[in-house]
This record gives C-alpha cells, structure tokens and sequence, in this order.
C-alpha cells in the first residue's frame, strides 16, 4: 500500500528563527522534534518567487524560472512577473494522485490563492479557503474602529483590514492559523482509514501582517513597547528611524506568529500519530522563502526583490521519513522546493501525468543512492536573479549588469561583506549557469503606464 502524504508550508519562515536550524530564543518545540523524528535540510532554497510562483512549482512539479512567459489574471491585487495561475495544459500532481486512488485534499489560508482566475483546487476531492488573513477581500475595513486603527503604525487601509479580518483581540483558537490546521486536522481525523490520502497545508503566518496572539507575543517583547504596531516593513533598504526603533517589536511579533506556526503544526503531527498514522505517512514540512529585519549591507528589510539576502532565500525543509530511516540527521545536498514534489511523486509511486523535473529526496533521507548532486542553484524573483554554489553567493537584475552583489559562502557565510569588485571570474561562471538554466534568455518585463479592459496592468518584455 502506498503511503499517506503530508506536505505543511509555512509562508516567510526565516530557517533563523527556528531551533532546528540554530535558533536559541524563539520557541520552536514542536519543529525542533519534528526535526529530531526526520531529516533536515541546510541548503534548501527557492527556484523562483515569490508566493504565487511558488505555489505554480509545488503544484505542478515543474520549474517555474526564468518566467518565460506572463499572463496576468484580472482582479488580482499583486502583478509581477511569473506571478499567473498554473497553465491550464500543465498536468497539477494532485490531479496525477487522484486518477490513481489518492484521496486528495488542499487546506490554505493564504489570500493569494482566492484571486478570481487562480485554479490551484485542480485535482483536489477536499479543499478549503480558510478566510481572515491580513488583507484578504474578506470583510470590509470601513468597519474598524478608529481607536483600535491609532494603535497601529502604517497604512490605514492595510490597518484597517488586518483588525476586521484577524480580529486580533480574539481567542487563539479563531486566528486564521489555528482554523487552517483545525481544518487539516479534521481531514485527517476523517480520512485516516481512507488511505492513501495526499495533505497540502498551505499556511500564510509569519507572513505580514506581524501582530501575534497577546500571549505569544510576550514571549519575546514588553508591552510598554509594543504599540506602535508595525504590521510590516517596507521592501527595501530602511531609512526611517523611526522604523528602525520599532524593529525589535516587530522582530517580538514575528517571533510569535512563529511559534503559533509551532504549536499547530505539533497538533497536527500528534494527530497523525494518534491515529496510529505514523508508520505509514511522509511528512514534508517548509516554507516558501523568509524576509529580512535590516541585518544585511543594504539594510534591506522585508523581501525585496533586488536584495537577494540568506533572510529572504534560505528556507527550512524538513522531512519525515514514514520508518524514521536516519532520525535526527542533516542533509548539506543543494535542494529546491521544486524537489518537493517530485518527492511526493515518487513516494507515492504513481506515474505522473506531465513531466516532474525536480529530483525525489527520498534517496537522501533513506541513505542510498539515486539523487544527483547539483554544482549550483539558481532563482528568479521578478527581475532579479539569483546564484549559489559552494562558494559564491550572487544576485543582480535580469540584465546581469545592475544591483550586483557577491559573497564569499566560505570567509563570509552570513553575507556580510560584498566583494563584487573583487570576484569577475566567480561572476561570470554566475552568469553563465543563470542563462544556462534560462535556455539562455532572461526576459526582462517592464511595466506599461495603461491597463487593458479588464483592469490588468500591461508589461512588456523588454
């Protein structure tokens, strides 16, 4: 029989802030077992951003970079490049798994996915749309109470919307994080004698906006500095004191939104576990990239896409493997999130419908042989680009020409020191390899001063 899948993303979870991966002060107990019962990943990055791309990768298997084409959906609030519904003659793994006896389900809060036009359900018999996060088209911020609006610092319709939609002031329990994993805790519960069954959790915290549960948040920060409430920090480098001062608050709540993902992904777990589960189901749990808190060169904070930094590109991957074959250990291969579903693929031994072309991890977790080991990676995020081997850490525009920056991984692992100057030879194998992966074009979009009659904004491949 084959085995259950489960797939957990956390959305913007920094590898920095978790136990598993070296953090001492934010409290990660669960993920810190979990890590323990599984194997864990310490290179594992992003082959494009962000979420919505992303999502195109981990549904369909296939490599969404260098964004070759760009398709925007009306109606949709963010428009960048490679930022488009899957393409509709492109097979999604769910709809493989389904064809082939998986009972299949798709449990998210992440807003992103309930644009008009976006069609990540494919090939899913459960799915759910859990509502509230941040500034999902949920309910109306006209509603908000301007006393409540003052304790915030920001954009006053950002504002207004995160105090109707997550009601801050409620219970932990009605937080948009705990009614996704309550949601996929009832698939379990349900369909645990309904096997094999495929699970894809897709969580939008820590994701702005950055205000926890009161109580988490104590963990990490002083009420007497807490208000302000920064709900976020602009994409790019900080140049606002102000700000500035208010990032340790920030930081306290990103924290505690961490260790609320924690909690439910435990309870999750414990419920597989329960229901007897254990042996026979693979877990994968990651995110889909983090952001930065002014702790790079360019004090870039957020993730801005022309800063490239290890806060926004190193994400955690953790896997559990169904006999707990190398419990505890850590992997240093070059991994991708597009390897998570060819993971998937092969675990469940189903042939898939289109062309799965990451790599099957379980060769790395089981010990044996069958994964190839890459020289490099590579990544997109709008029109920037990305580069790592095991000595070069580089990104810069699409042209390869501007926003150059370049780290040496082995004098200078954090990113700390740029030595573009210093590294033409390091850059141009960088390029070499970044075209090489784009089937040697990188299509630049620049956008357009018009719409079209649907309201989209129009770009042009310059």
């Amino acid at each position: 029989m084959s085995w259950n899948i489960v797939v957990v993303v956390s959305d913007t979870l920094r590898t920095a802030y978790l136990s598993p991966y070296g953090n001492d002060w934010v409290h990660t107990p669960n993920l810190q077992r979990f890590a323990e019962e599984g194997v864990r990943f310490t290179n594992a990055h992003p082959e494009c951003l962000p979420t919505i791309p992303t999502r195109r990768t981990l549904h369909t298997g296939r490599r969404v970079y260098p964004f070759s084409s760009y398709n925007p959906v009306p109606w949709d609030n963010v428009y960048t490049p490679g930022w488009q519904p899957m393409s509709s003659d492109e097979p999604a793994i769910a709809e493989s798994l389904v064809r082939n006896g998986y009972h299949t389900g798709f449990f998210a809060d992440v807003p992103h996915y309930f644009v008009p036009g976006m069609n990540f359900t494919r090939g899913f018999r459960q799915w759910q749309f859990v509502r509230g996060q941040a500034e999902d088209r949920y309910r109306g911020g006209a509603h908000a109470d301007p006393s409540q609006v003052a304790r915030y610092r920001g954009n006053p319709e950002r504002v207004k919307s995160h105090i109707v939609n997550v009601q801050p002031e409620r219970e932990e329990e009605n937080w948009p994080t705990a009614r996704l994993f309550r949601a996929a805790i009832e698939f379990v519960e349900h369909n645990h004698e309904n096997t094999p069954f495929y699970l894809y959790v897709d969580g939008f915290t820590p994701h702005e906006t950055w205000e926890a549960p009161i109580h988490y948040y104590d963990l990490y920060g002083s009420r007497e500095d807490r208000e302000p409430i920064c709900l976020n920090l602009p994409y790019g480098s900080l140049k606002d004191e102000e700000l500035e001062n208010r990032i340790p608050s920030v930081k306290a709540n990103y924290a505690g939104l961490v260790t609320l993902v924690d909690t439910w992904f435990g309870r999750l777990v414990d419920t597989i576990d329960l229901l007897g589960l254990r042996d026979n189901t693979l877990i994968i749990f990651l995110s889909d990239h983090g952001t930065n808190f002014a702790e790079n060169p360019d004090k870039a904070t957020g993730k801005p896409a022309n800063f490239m930094y290890p806060g926004t590109m190193d994400i955690p991957l953790l896997v559990r493997h169904p006999s707990g074959v190398n419990a505890g250990t850590t992997c240093d291969e070059f991994v991708y999130t597009l390897d998570v579903p060819a993971t998937v693929m092969a675990a469940s031994e189903v042939e898939p419908a289109g062309e799965i072309q990451g790599q099957n991890l379980l060769p790395l977790v089981e010990g044996k042989s069958g994964f190839t080991s890459r020289e490099y990676l590579t990544c997109r995020y709008v029109n920037s680009v990305w580069y790592k081997d095991t000595k070069s850490w580089y990104f810069s525009s699409v042209d390869l020409n501007n926003g150059k920056r370049l780290f040496d991984l082995e004098a200078d692992p954090t990113c700390q020191n740029d030595i573009t100057d210093q590294g033409a030879d390091r850059i141009a194998l960088a390029h070499e390899r970044i075209l090489a992966d784009a089937g040697g074009h990188l299509p630049h979009y620049k956008r357009q001063g018009r719409t079209d009659a649907l309201g989209r904004p129009q770009f042009a491949e310059e």
